[in-house]
């Protein structure tokens, strides 16, 4: 669980110090930083019986701005079907040095100081989580508008499913390359996929937060319209495709298919103007 206070480091002072301080872009449609996120943290909190709908709602009231005036992004945040103490979210940097500075800004920062006795206190465990970067440069993380309170007066909608692969050493390539027609066949279902990602060997820049270091995994993430297509057409096609990713040999394990679904205010989910 995280620290209730850190010690920040000389080396990150200086890098905030250095921070871009020039002005905001006049509309955020218009931003180049709500693009090209090259690291990915795809975290995995466990939180205290009968409390996740609390959690979820501090997260999003409290927590997605901050990180994007950061320069950071929360590219999604969700629940986790089936383990009802799950809370899943998924935090974007543009660079690794960016990782360091921009998490030493939040965690030594107003907003996490003012909530962070409120939320560590719900949680059980918040260790899990994946160190990633894009398998290519198109299969970065889906960066989507914020959630429209007006046009989108439900919150965020939809099903997102990730499917997190234990790859053998140095074979992530080779299984990327093997499990491709699998992704296209859940494409064909139904699924906008929101990004292929994959362990990165980046060295932790900030330990306060710890990683996992059992890799390399490849993670793929999709977005449904809903249940419906969830269980009609994607889940058949994954079932189908179990015995083509175990036929690779490149796996260390059985593939875990997560699902999620989108707490109200999360970028990531079915956006209305999808058919």
């Amino acid at each position: 669980m995280l620290a209730a206070a850190l010690s920040l480091s000389c080396a990150c002072v200086h890098a905030i110090a250095q921070m871009d301080s020039s002005p905001p872009k006049a509309a955020a449609e218009h931003d180049t930083n709500l693009n090209n996120f090259q690291v990915l943290e795809f975290r995995r909190y466990s939180v205290k019986p009968g409390e996740r709908s609390h959690f979820a709602r501090y997260f999003d009231t409290y927590f997605p701005e901050a990180f994007q005036q950061l320069g950071a992004i929360a590219a999604g945040s969700f629940v986790e079907r089936g383990n009802e103490t799950g809370f899943t979210w998924i935090r974007g940097f543009h660079t690794i040095d960016g990782r360091a500075v921009a998490n030493a800004a939040f965690y030594y920062g107003s907003v996490w100081n003012e909530h962070r006795d409120t939320l560590n206190d719900l949680m059980t465990d918040s260790d899990n989580v994946l160190l990633l970067h894009p398998l290519s440069w198109e299969h970065g993380v889906m960066i989507l508008p914020a959630v429209d309170p007006v046009t989108e007066p439900n919150g965020a909608q939809g099903v997102i499913v990730a499917q997190v692969f234990a790859v053998k050493k140095d074979e992530v390539e080779a299984f990327a390359k093997e499990a491709e027609p699998a992704f296209a066949k859940y494409r064909a279902a139904g699924a906008h996929e929101a990004g292929v990602l994959v362990t990165s060997d980046a060295k932790n820049n900030f330990p306060q937060l710890p990683i996992r270091t059992d890799g390399p995994y490849l993670v793929w993430l999709g977005i449904l319209r809903d249940d419906q297509t969830l269980e009609r057409d994607f889940v058949p096609v994954t079932q189908q495709a179990a015995g083509t990713f175990t036929a690779t040999g490149l796996l260390r394990g059985t593939p875990e298919l997560i699902v999620l679904d989108p707490t109200p205010r999360s970028r990531m989910r079915w956006l209305p103007s999808w058919k």
